[in-house]
């Protein structure tokens, strides 16, 4: 029996339509002869390699890894309130008025200090009458000294440097402050608040006496304390929002964005 076999049809392939049309014939610019290429070689003892940031590759010290750690930390932990007014310091101006009047009011130096009373025990020696001199008007400092001034309720105006190290050092401060009515307010840098003393560091400084000629200035101060600073802190139950990081940010905005997809009808 014989089977006759079926003509097969021929199918003709069309070209594949690019989505983007038909792509152009591109022209090629014409090369130099005469410009050779030499591209560089990176091998030892060859080309110098190119400038990297290698900072993720250096052994930085332990003190530089915990400063940035704790940095990171804050940014993305919820800080309670009353860590989290350390947070908001002094406006720059009023701050730079503070510091110009409590130059006013330096301890004198131990140069000074030796001098005035050379000069004293002369004049005793020689049988003159000594100067009743006042004791100074200065600030006053040193965590007990400061804390034993604000519940006397001496103190004027209470200075206290915002990144004091550990911050339990001066964390009941403000809290303190507030319960005795003395006003406060918090600055950057506590080397600053040295240098006013003497010192490398201090935690806080507080103004106990003022001479007539600066008391208009200092109640200038106090007022715009409590308009710019105290303002912000009045809140004492805010806390502060953390911050994500880069990559939590995408994953979480990817998935509000699929949410969104399926909630959405096809």
């Amino acid at each position: 029996m014989l089977f006759l076999e079926a003509p097969k049809k021929t199918v003709t392939k069309k070209p594949a339509s690019s989505p983007f049309g038909a792509k152009k014939a591109v022209a090629k610019t014409p090369v130099n002869p005469l410009i050779e290429k030499t591209p560089k070689n990176f091998g030892i003892g060859s080309d110098l390699q190119p400038a990297r940031d290698l900072s993720r590759y250096i052994k930085w010290p332990e003190y530089v890894r915990l400063q940035r750690q704790k940095r990171i930390l804050s940014q993305r932990l919820k800080v309670p309130p009353t860590l989290n007014q350390f947070n908001q310091p002094l406006d720059k101006n009023t701050a730079t008025q503070i510091f110009k009047l409590a130059a006013k009011y330096r301890p004198e130096t131990k140069a000074e200090k030796k001098k005035r009373l050379t000069e004293q025990a002369a004049k005793k020696a020689e049988g003159k009458p000594l100067d009743a001199t006042k004791k100074p008007k200065v600030l006053k400092y040193g965590l007990n000294h400061v804390t034993a001034l604000i519940e006397a309720k001496k103190a004027q105006l209470v200075v206290i440097a915002r990144d004091v190290d550990p911050i339990e050092l001066v964390l009941w401060m403000p809290a303190l402050c507030k319960k005795m009515g003395v006003p406060y307010v918090l600055v950057n840098g506590r080397a600053r608040l040295g240098a006013l003393i003497h010192k490398r560091t201090a935690t806080a400084v507080v103004f106990t006496e003022i001479h007539d000629a600066d008391k208009k200035e200092l109640a200038d101060v106090i007022s715009a304390i409590k308009t710019n600073f105290s303002e912000k802190t009045k809140d004492h139950t805010k806390w502060s929002t953390g911050v994500l990081g880069h990559k939590s940010q995408i994953k979480l905005a990817k998935r509000v964005k699929a949410a969104q997809a399926s909630i959405l009808p096809k």
